[in-house]
C-alpha cells in the first residue's frame, strides 16, 4: 500500500511538471508548421505515458529481476527525461516569478516588461526564456543519449607516484588499477573483452579490482569469467569487495540464498585466478624486499552504505613493512579513518563515485555532481605523504552511459 501511494504522489508530481513545461513548449513551437509541432508534444507526451505505466506497475513486478538492459535503458530515457524537464522548469519559474512581480505594479522591476519598444528589435523575455530553459533541458536529455555511446570508451589514465619511503626494489613498480565493473550492467561481451585487452596490453607487474565485480547476483559474472580471468600478472591480481557486491539491494527470500550467492561470488574470485583480500593483508616481494598489501571489506563513511570492512583487523602484522598500499572500495573511508589513525598506509586505491558517469574533465577544471557528496570523487589526492586514487569505474551502474567521465583503467609507475 505504502509503495502504491509512493507512486502515486510521485506521478502526481512528475504530472505537474510536465504540464507546467508544456506551457513553455507551446509558447516556442506555436510557429512550427502543423505536423511538426504535433509530432513535437506526441514525442514529449509519449515519455510521460510510458513513465506513468512504469511506476503504476512498479508494485507489481520485481524491477531487479527484469534483464539488466531494459533496467538501465528504462532508466535513462524515464528518469534522464523526467529530470531534464525539471531542470527546463527552473528556466520558465523565473519567468513566471518576473511576471508575479510585474503584474504586482513595482516601479523598480517595471522595466523588465516584455513589450518591445517602437524600435526594438527581437523576441521578448518571456520567449526567451522559454527557448532557453526548453534548450538547456533538451540538451541534458540529448547528452545522456549521446552518452549512451560512450559507456565501453574505456580510457587509460596513466599516473606517476613519488613515496620517498618506497623500497628500491619497487621503484618503477607498474600497478594497473580497475573497479566497478558491474557486470548486470554490461550487454556487449565484445566491447568488454576490448576493454580487458587494454588492461592486458599494460603489462603491468601488479593487478588490483577494488570491487563491485557485480550489481547483486553472483551469476551476473557467470558470462564474464572467461573474459576477466585473462587479466593475469607477474606479481598477482588482488581484490576487494565493493557495498553492490553483498547483495543487499536485492529482496532475497532467505538468508541462506543471500549468503549462498556472496559464497558464489568469492568463488568466482577465486575460478579467475584473484586473491581477494577479506579484512587482511599479504607481503608483496620483490628482490629480497617486501611491501604490504592491506584490503578491507566495505567501509563507507556515509550512513547509507554498509560497514563490513575491519581494518584494524586487515592491518594487524602490516608494520612490519616500510610501505603499505589499501584497497578499500569507498572513498570516504580514506579521510575517515586512515588518514586519521592509520598513517603509515601510504597509498590508498579507490572506486566507488563513478564519477557519477557525468561531468567535465577538462585541463584546469573538473566538475561532476558526485563532488557535492564526494569530496574525493576521482583522479589522485594527497594529504602529507599519504595519497589517494579514486578510480572512475570500469562499468556503469543505473544511467548506461558515460558523459564527460569515460570508463577508466589505470596505469600507476611507483617512481
Amino acid at each position: 500500500m505504502k509503495k502504491l501511494l509512493g507512486s502515486w504522489m510521485f506521478i502526481g508530481f512528475m504530472l505537474l511538471i510536465d504540464f507546467y513545461v508544456f506551457q513553455s513548449l507551446r509558447v516556442v513551437t506555436a510557429s512550427f508548421p502543423v505536423k511538426l509541432k504535433w509530432a513535437v508534444h506526441i514525442f514529449y507526451w509519449s515519455f510521460t505515458v510510458v513513465a506513468v505505466i512504469i511506476f503504476l506497475t512498479l508494485p507489481y513486478i520485481q524491477f531487479n529481476h527484469l534483464p539488466g538492459f531494459i533496467r538501465n535503458y528504462v532508466f535513462a530515457f524515464v528518469v534522464g527525461f523526467f529530470i531534464a524537464k525539471v531542470l527546463a522548469a527552473l528556466f520558465f519559474l523565473v519567468d513566471d516569478l518576473r511576471r508575479v512581480l510585474q503584474w504586482s505594479g513595482g516601479k523598480a522591476i517595471s522595466m523588465l516588461s516584455d513589450r518591445p519598444s517602437a524600435d526594438s528589435v527581437g523576441i521578448t523575455r518571456s520567449i526567451f526564456l522559454s527557448w532557453l530553459g526548453v534548450s538547456v533541458g533538451g540538451g541534458l536529455f540529448g547528452s545522456l543519449v549521446y552518452g549512451m555511446g560512450n559507456k565501453y570508451k574505456y580510457k587509460v589514465e596513466k599516473i606517476k607516484l613519488n613515496f620517498a619511503n618506497l623500497p628500491d626494489a619497487f621503484r618503477g613498480l607498474k600497478i594497473v588499477h580497475i573497479s566497478d565493473i558491474h557486470s548486470g550492467s554490461l550487454e556487449d561481451k565484445r566491447a568488454v573483452e576490448l576493454g580487458v585487452q587494454k588492461i592486458i596490453d599494460r603489462q603491468a607487474d601488479i593487478v588490483f579490482f577494488t570491487g563491485d565485480i557485480v550489481n547483486n547476483l553472483a551469476s551476473e559474472m557467470e558470462g564474464f569469467i572467461d573474459v576477466f580471468s585473462k587479466i593475469k600478472a607477474p606479481m598477482g591480481v588482488y581484490s576487494i569487495l565493493g557495498n553492490h557486491d553483498y547483495g543487499d539491494y536485492y529482496q532475497w527470500k532467505t538468508k541462506e540464498d543471500k549468503n549462498a550467492n556472496l559464497d558464489r561470488l568469492k568463488q568466482i574470485h577465486a575460478e579467475m585466478g584473484w586473491r581477494l583480500l577479506l579484512n587482511e593483508n599479504v607481503s608483496i616481494d620483490r628482490e629480497g624486499q617486501s611491501i604490504s598489501l592491506i584490503g578491507i571489506e566495505n567501509w563507507g563513511a556515509k550512513a547509507n552504505f554498509s560497514r563490513y570492512g575491519d581494518l584494524k583487523k586487515a592491518y594487524e602484522g602490516s608494520d612490519i613493512h616500510p610501505f603499505k598500499i589499501l584497497l578499500s572500495h569507498d572513498p570516504s573511508h580514506w579521510e575517515a579513518e586512515v588518514c586519521p589513525h592509520y598513517k603509515d598506509i601510504d597509498l590508498t586505491l579507490s572506486g566507488h563515485t563513478h564519477g557519477m558517469q557525468f561531468g567535465v574533465e577538462i585541463p584546469g577544471f573538473r566538475w561532476s555532481p558526485v563532488q557535492y557528496v564526494y569530496k574525493h570523487w576521482a583522479g589522485v589526492y594527497k594529504k602529507h605523504h599519504q595519497h589517494l586514487y579514486v578510480n572512475r569505474g570500469f562499468g556503469f551502474l543505473g544511467y548506461p552511459g558515460r558523459v564527460g567521465i569515460l570508463p577508466e583503467i589505470t596505469f600507476i609507475d611507483l617512481v
